[in-house]
């Protein structure tokens, strides 16, 4: 986005207008010709205008206007912008080498392509461009929100992570330090205070209660330039999933609407048509870097508790059980013995996590919580994350056809450290399938950063168009099970491949980027060419 345009209007304001030229403007505005060109004549009285339109044809478009312009007279005090001043490593500097327009998130990284959640930074061009291993100051621009009236502030953790100097813009354009609370980097929330006394703060909605379709409004910085600004949309859906994050084990449940946020909105807040907050704008997925129609925020069931902790205590204790897993669908419903398409299905278990501890086994689908109902994963997650660690719990489980209850005391997360982890030696796989597969040696296991409980073969090679690729198998991903059967060479999974027969759909437990999932893959019937 160019803002050359914004330079050009300043300097044009400022030109003046000779004497000469206002009263030739002025004879201009006054005159008509008609269309033949031959007669020219003044206008003795104004141009008619047109009747306004009935008041009760627009009575409901004008009811709208003004509802929304009183709730954006509500939330726009409590909202804020903050500037903040990080010391970057030498590995987060941009290069000489670096291509002109990559865009880099809150600390100058690389992106994912298709995910630019990166509102924390300045707008493209405005970042210094640093030689490697040359340390700098970066300056990032993201958005919060007030939450109560002593100067307490909700963020996103990637808009202050890092930061030395963070300076927090008042809507009465007061400029204040501001010091960081705390911060979670499992939910992306943080919390930071100014020293302020009786400001504008916002209340508290319940973000269980949003459905599709309802209104929402969306607050903050866009661009960084833009502040206070206010977007109006609806809610697209609920309990959406980031198909971007690095780590399964992050809560979903992320609110989507089409109300714009931009880079620079990070942090800042999603209200309902009471004004209250429902959610913080956290990311967008788009091709452009820019609002494409798809933005999302972390729901206020989630943001309430963790502020509140880091309030209390300055960390956040979440609730873990150590399992991944996926949703119930109609497709993989019968592979599981279901009559329902709901429900969470446990796809990998930790070694020593609560859940193996539990008795919990892969493939149990887990469709109650404490008597209450689970309709997919996302919600099992958020749930269990809030619940205190030590405390038990009871999951309601379908195993083989049969329900029963297992007793669970809920552990406490930590982020594990990573483990080493690329492919070699692969074997051909069945045509219809679209894919090869190569055992997991430790050279595999190293580049690919699989870790040693990871026990399967891992994918070589993906035919593009193919039931594999229909399945979003890629390179680099393990199959762990075929049909509910363990496979642990590429030998045994060629063998359980060729025994399905034709036109069988095969359930496959896939380990992906930190996380298992089952995929169900629709194979090509009848011989052909290639892998």
């Amino acid at each position: 986005m160019s803002f050359e345009t914004n330079k050009l209007v300043g300097k044009a304001g400022r030109v003046a207008v000779p004497a000469g030229a206002a009263a030739a403007l002025v004879l201009a505005a006054g005159m008509f010709v008609h269309h033949n060109g031959v007669h020219a004549a003044m206008i003795s009285s104004p141009i008619s205008s047109p009747a306004p339109m009935d008041d009760n044809s627009v009575s409901s478009l004008v009811a709208l206007d003004n509802a929304v312009e009183a709730v954006a007279a509500r939330v726009t005090p409590a909202v804020v912008n903050v500037a903040v001043t990080s010391r970057g490593s030498a590995e987060h500097q941009v290069g000489e080498d670096q291509e002109d327009g990559q865009e880099q998130g809150p600390q100058g990284q690389s992106l994912p392509p298709g995910l630019q959640q990166f509102f924390g930074q300045l707008p493209p061009g405005m970042m210094q461009q640093q030689r490697p291993q040359q340390p700098q100051l970066e300056h990032g621009i993201g958005s919060g929100i007030i939450i109560s009236p002593d100067g307490y502030i909700v963020t996103n953790n990637h808009v202050v992570d890092g930061a030395v100097e963070m300076r927090v813009t008042l809507h009465d354009r007061r400029v204040l330090k501001a010091k960081l609370v705390g911060h979670d980097p499992l939910t992306d929330l943080a919390v930071i205070k100014v020293d302020a006394h009786d400001l504008p703060s916002i209340a508290w909605g319940d973000s269980t209660k949003l459905k599709p379709g309802q209104t929402v409004l969306a607050f903050g910085s866009p661009f960084g330039y833009f502040q206070f600004s206010v977007t109006r949309g609806i809610v697209s859906a609920v309990d959406r999933q980031n198909p971007y994050r690095d780590d399964a084990r992050k809560p979903g449940g992320y609110i989507q609407t089409d109300a714009a946020i931009n880079p620079g909105n990070s942090g800042g807040p999603l209200v309902n048509a009471r004004g209250e907050l429902v959610g913080i704008n956290t990311f967008i997925i788009s091709n452009g870097g820019s609002f494409a129609g798809a933005g999302f925020a972390i729901p206020s069931q989630i943001v309430r508790t963790t502020a509140e902790q880091l309030i209390k205590t300055g960390t956040v204790h979440h609730g873990y059980l150590g399992i991944s897993m996926n949703d119930v669908t109609p497709e993989n419903a019968s592979f599981f013995n279901l009559k329902d398409a709901t429900g969470a299905i446990v796809a990998q278990i930790t070694p020593d996590s609560p859940a193996a501890r539990a008795g919990l086994k892969n493939g149990d689908v887990i469709v109650e919580l404490n008597g209450q109902k689970i309709v997919n994963g996302g919600a099992l997650q958020v749930a269990v994350s809030e619940d205190t660690p030590g405390t038990s719990i009871d999951l309601g489980i379908i195993r083989n056809g049969s329900q029963q209850t297992v007793k669970v005391q809920v552990g406490e997360f930590h982020k594990e450290a990573e483990v080493a982890s690329d492919s070699e030696g692969a074997t051909p796989q069945k045509a219809k399938l679209g894919l090869a597969v190569a055992e997991l040696t430790p050279d595999v296991r190293q580049q690919l950063h699989i870790p040693s409980q990871v026990q399967g073969v891992a994918i070589q090679s993906v035919r593009p168009g193919s039931p594999a690729d229909d399945a979003s198998l890629a390179p680099g991903d393990v199959i762990l099970e075929v049909d509910r059967h363990p496979v642990t060479s590429a030998e045994q999974f060629v063998n359980a491949a060729h025994a399905n027969p034709d036109g069988k759909d095969l359930l496959l437990l896939v380990w992906s980027r930190g996380g298992a999932s089952y995929r169900v893959v629709h194979p090509d019937s009848g011989n052909q060419s290639g892998m």
